[in-house]
Order: structure tokens, then C-alpha cells, then sequence
């Protein structure tokens, strides 16, 4: 009866991979497609030759190593900023009480609910005005804080005991060496989540440099990638999905070097 009630559930989680990994799949095997095996009516679900070229054309259609050098820049630059704002900022939160204190946590967290696409006009004619249209300032300074991670951080330093805060206090160590020693290291599995979060976030940023840069000295790679659709009359879905496999490559890596650090916090801040 046991291994009976399993079986629906097994079939739930099958569906549930298919369903998400199909894409990455369809997304692999186009990639290595020629261009009639990717407009062929029925589809084919494996390709019939390896075609290893399209990566070399998408890689040539394009500048792409420079696509490539503004996203690391803007992707490291916000994480950065990102991780020295909502450190301190959520620490406050957490370990303080003062007046407003719930006002302006409410403030920040209401932030969460306004779309980018409401709010790019307003900042895009302030930056236009100031001179920073095609710049990495346009692209980096709207994203320096997190709403979603000083929320979760806050959550995480709430659950440190105010005993290890008391005798550290005693200890005679300051506000800044309790966070860098004891806050941070016990924080270490969220703040490689939000990492992680955030550089996915930054690194597959479409809308963000579309709006904000006209030049491709400055414009990232998933701008670039979505130009290859131009380089040629029609669609080249096997060129344009080679591009796509390189741009997905480092969110993999980063993901597999980061996947126990995720799991570990949330089964911490499920345990509590």
C-alpha cells in the first residue's frame, strides 16, 4: 500500500521535470540544428548532424566579447552594491528598534510590488537629463539595493540568538565585528542565495539595457543575443538558440556551485 501511494506522487514529479526541463532541452537541441531541421513540420526531437558551427556564427554575428565584458561588469557591480547596502541595512531591522521602524520596513517592502516597466520613465529622463543614456551608471545604480534581499536577510539575522549578540557585546566587539564575524558567517546559505538570485537577475536583464542604451559599447549580452534574430532575412532559430546556450552557461555553473548553500537555507528557515 505504501509503494501504491507513492506512485501518483512520482508521476506528479515527472510531469513537474518534464515541464521545466523540456525547454532547456528544446533550447540545446535547436541550438545544434540545422536551419530546415528547426522549422520542420513534424518536429524532430534529435538532431540528425551535430551542427557545432552555430556557435561559431553567433559568436561572429556579433561583438559578442563585448556583450560579454559589460554584463560581468554590470553583474559584479551590482552585487557588490547589493551585498554592502542590504547587509547593513537588514541588520538594523533586525537587531534594533527604533521609531518608524515598521513605516519604513513597510516602505521598502511595498517597493516589491512596483514593476520596472511602471517606473523606467520617470528614472529614464532623470537619466537622460544628467547625461547617463549609454552608461554602465544607468544600468548598475537603480539596482544597488534589494527589497526581496533585505527581507529575507532581516529574517535570517532574527533568528540569531540575542545570547551570541549579548556576549559578543561583552566581548567588548563592535557593532561591525559581530556582523563580519558572527552574522555573516551564519548567514553564509541566504546571502549565496540572494547572490545567486541577483546575478540571474542582472545577467538575463533584457529590459533594463534595451531601454537605457543605444549603443553596443555598453549594452549587455542578452541584448546581443536577441540581435541575432537581425542578422539575416528571417529568423535563424538554430544561430539565435546557440546564443542563448552560451549566454544560460554561467547561470548553470553558478547554480551547481551554489546548490547546497540554497538548500541549506531554506531548510534552516523552514526549520524555524
Amino acid at each position: 500500500m505504501k509503494k501504491i501511494k507513492w506512485i501518483p506522487r512520482m508521476i506528479i514529479t515527472v510531469i513537474l521535470f518534464l515541464i521545466f526541463f523540456f525547454p532547456f532541452y528544446w533550447m540545446l537541441v535547436t541550438s545544434v540544428k540545422t536551419l530546415g531541421e528547426t522549422v520542420q513540420v513534424p518536429p524532430t526531437f534529435f538532431p540528425e548532424v551535430f551542427q557545432w558551427e552555430n556557435f561559431k556564427q553567433a559568436f561572429e554575428a556579433i561583438p559578442f566579447l563585448s556583450y560579454l565584458k559589460n554584463s560581468v561588469i554590470v553583474t559584479a557591480a551590482v552585487l557588490i552594491l547589493q551585498m554592502l547596502t542590504i547587509v547593513p541595512c537588514a541588520y538594523a531591522f533586525a537587531r534594533y528598534r527604533f521609531k518608524g521602524q515598521k513605516f519604513l520596513f513597510g516602505l521598502i517592502m511595498i517597493t516589491m510590488m512596483i514593476p520596472a516597466q511602471l517606473i523606467f520613465m520617470p528614472i529614464f529622463v532623470m537619466f537622460s537629463r544628467i547625461g547617463w543614456i549609454n552608461t554602465y551608471q544607468s544600468l548598475i545604480l537603480p539596482f544597488a539595493s534589494s527589497a526581496f534581499g533585505i527581507f529575507m536577510l532581516r529574517q535570517t539575522f532574527k533568528q540569531v540568538p540575542n545570547e551570541l549578540i549579548e556576549a559578543a557585546k561583552l566581548d567588548r566587539a563592535s557593532e561591525w565585528k559581530i556582523i563580519c564575524k558572527i552574522m555573516l558567517p551564519l548567514a553564509r546559505p541566504t546571502l549565496t542565495t540572494l547572490a545567486l538570485l541577483t546575478f540571474i537577475n542582472t545577467w538575463n536583464d533584457y529590459f533594463w539595457p534595451l531601454v537605457l542604451t543605444t549603443k553596443d559599447t555598453v549594452r549587455t549580452l542578452p541584448v546581443g543575443i536577441a540581435s541575432l534574430r537581425q542578422i539575416e532575412s528571417g529568423i535563424n532559430y538554430h544561430v539565435l538558440m546557440a546564443g542563448n546556450v552560451m549566454l544560460v552557461i554561467p547561470i548553470i555553473i553558478a547554480f551547481v556551485l551554489a546548490q547546497k548553500q540554497i538548500i541549506k537555507a531554506f531548510t534552516y528557515m523552514g526549520d524555524k
